[in-house]
């Protein structure tokens, strides 16, 4: 059974059919992981969330911060209102369907030498840590109640670990680190300012996975979410989001040794960002501002 890591769909269902034909995906014997974000700003969101479901054991994915955006738009009016590209799911016939499937979905997703999420990892945490903080959340989101944390689940505070947070600032931590995580400082503050390419960030500011020290750097970790980064595999990490929606590439790698990858070139209104590996050199509202959106960082 061949295993292949997707980047970033966000809706684009004619490219994600396009790559699955390039890979010559086989439903009955291979498995896709997608690294999260399978809706939003894309032209079908409602048709990619069909495919993936109706894929059944052949698809994992994990839940990107435009994931939890739409699970925090089916049960909360004020998001609901906004007409956006997730209007399309929300209006849709089996919504409820959809929106059940996609909140049982995991955060982090492993096997034996390949770990799955969508943004990062904050320092302090190695692999049983991230399981038990992953678990916190997917058992919120699965339970009957899940829309008490949703409603609560956007700001940008508490952005530094500590095992003292409880309740529901360390739920919004947790998820804020698997689905938004880019930079931070040496500490893990996370930043959630600055999404550009590597080099472009202020001074004392990290990319997660290049923090000394890091717990979960014995993990090779495959990630989506930071378009601007490109490519990158170093550090132990895959990142795989090469900006399909923005005129980029729908990128999908093959999970062995060596680590295979591919990719399709994509229609959109940017082009691609700049690949990085090993060999080469390496603005979030206040927190209590009603109107942020997860999606933004």
């Amino acid at each position: 059974m061949a295993i292949y890591a997707i980047g970033d769909v966000q809706g684009c269902y004619d490219d994600l059919l396009r790559l699955l034909e390039h890979i010559q995906f086989n439903e009955t014997n291979d498995q896709l992981w997608f690294a999260g974000d399978l809706v939003n700003r894309g032209p079908k969101s409602l048709e990619t969330l069909r495919f993936v479901k109706n894929l059944g054991d052949a698809a994992i994915t994990v839940l990107g911060n435009h994931d939890m955006h739409l699970l925090a738009a089916s049960c909360t009016q004020k998001i609901a209102q906004k007409k956006d590209a997730l209007t399309q799911v929300l209006e849709a016939p089996d919504c409820e369907e959809l929106i059940d499937w996609l909140r049982f979905r995991p955060l982090f997703h492993h096997n034996a030498d390949f770990c799955l999420l969508h943004a990062g990892l904050p320092p302090q945490w190695d692999f049983k840590k991230t399981k038990k903080m992953a678990a916190l959340v997917e058992q919120t989101l699965r339970s009957p109640d899940y829309p008490v944390f949703l409603k609560q689940m956007y700001g940008n505070k508490p952005n530094i670990w500590s095992s003292d947070l409880k309740g529901t600032p360390r739920l919004r931590f947790i998820v804020n680190c698997f689905t938004r995580m880019r930079y931070c400082d040496i500490n893990g503050k996370l930043d959630f300012t600055n999404s550009g390419p590597l080099g472009s960030q202020p001074k004392g500011l990290i990319p997660w996975f290049e923090l000394p020290n890091r717990k979960s750097a014995d993990l090779r970790i495959i990630c989506g979410h930071w378009s601007t980064l490109g490519y990158y595999q170093a550090n132990n990490c895959y990142a795989i989001d090469t900006g399909c929606l923005w005129g980029g590439q729908l990128t999908a790698i093959k999970l062995g040794d060596p680590v295979e990858r591919y990719s399709i070139d994509c229609l959109g209104e940017k082009k691609p960002s700049k690949s990085y590996t090993i060999n080469e050199t390496l603005a979030a509202k206040p927190d209590n501002a009603s109107e942020q959106l997860l999606p933004a960082a």
